[in-house]
């Protein structure tokens, strides 16, 4: 079989199954499996595959069929330029989520170069590092190492990352990552602030944020296929926010900030706890579209529990 036979039998079946994008999933599936790009489709229509080639071209196809996600099938996405390894225990990065990270490391260049914002910061000197984050919910790990890559990569040593979830299967994926992407992480394993130890510059979450009865309604892809457990936030989806935002000034430095992604209509909601439990300067960012997707506030002097943490 041809390399166009095929590829119209793919496009064909997704078609007929009803998948939006059937032209492009079909392409890209024979690009994964001949680990070639589109040029190569274009130019060698009437090159032979092999039967290997064709078997694992039609199980995907048929994967795709049942509306598995392509990034399941091929076990990759990429964040932030990153490569990261995915599967159905971690949510798939998205282009959304890339603006809470650029984000926060927008905030941490405006600190580094604003002296008295980053005075304490520069007084740190038992520390060997200067900006310690914390990723909360952290899925595959994409926030977390992809701040900790963009971070050294400009200043070696800058910050220490550490990124925690619940799920044993989602950290394992998490540990993968740091090793492919040589991010020396700190990965535990924890439900909410449950094993966190120490204090932190910066918080940053995507946690579930989709209200429970909602999930049910999402695309096949999603509610079929992406974990739950990551995407549920209780009826009213704003448990994790409540939950976060109120421990969080037990684990905060002073002055530190919690970033987070939202849904496009829980901006107020998310908010008005941010208020409520005495943070400040509370900022909401909008994604390319124009919906609201991160919020951010800060912890003012003098607001950390009187039982925080130490050190």
């Amino acid at each position: 079989m041809t390399v166009q036979e095929l590829w119209k039998e793919g496009n064909h079946i997704l078609s007929e199954a009803g998948i939006e994008e059937a032209i492009l999933d079909s392409r890209y599936l024979l690009e994964w499996v001949l680990q070639c790009n589109h040029s190569y489709l274009l130019l060698n229509p009437n090159s032979l595959v092999t039967m290997e080639q064709e078997q694992q071209y039609r199980t995907a196809i048929l994967e795709r069929k049942g509306h598995k996600p392509l990034q399941y099938i091929v076990g990759e996405q990429e964040f932030m330029g990153y490569s990261f390894l995915v599967n159905e225990h971690v949510l798939i990065p998205r282009q959304d989520t890339e603006i809470l990270v650029e984000t926060v490391l927008k905030h941490m260049q405006e600190c580094m170069e604003t002296a008295s914002d980053c005075e304490k910061l520069q007084e740190d000197t038992e520390a060997d590092t200067v900006y310690k984050i914390l990723d909360m919910c952290c899925g595959s790990g994409c926030i977390g190492i992809s701040l900790w890559k963009k971070i050294n990569e400009k200043q070696q040593g800058m910050c220490q990352v550490i990124v925690s979830d619940i799920s044993s299967e989602a950290l394992e994926v998490t540990r993968e990552n740091a090793k492919r992407l040589k991010a020396d992480v700190e990965i535990i394993k924890s439900d909410l602030f449950q094993a966190i130890k120490g204090k932190f510059h910066i918080l940053v979450s995507n946690p579930p944020y989709i209200p429970s009865k909602v999930v049910d309604t999402l695309m096949p892809e999603v509610r079929e296929h992406e974990p739950r457990l990551a995407l549920d936030g209780s009826p009213d989806g704003l448990f994790f926010y409540r939950n976060i935002i109120e421990q969080a000034k037990d684990y905060l430095e002073e002055e530190g900030y919690v970033f987070f992604e939202i849904g496009f209509d829980q901006a107020e909601d998310v908010r008005k706890i941010f208020v409520d439990a005495g943070f400040e300067q509370v900022m909401i960012k909008q994604d390319l579209a124009g919906l609201d997707r991160v919020i951010y506030a800060k912890l003012p002097a003098g607001k950390n529990h009187a039982t925080s943490k130490q050190r």
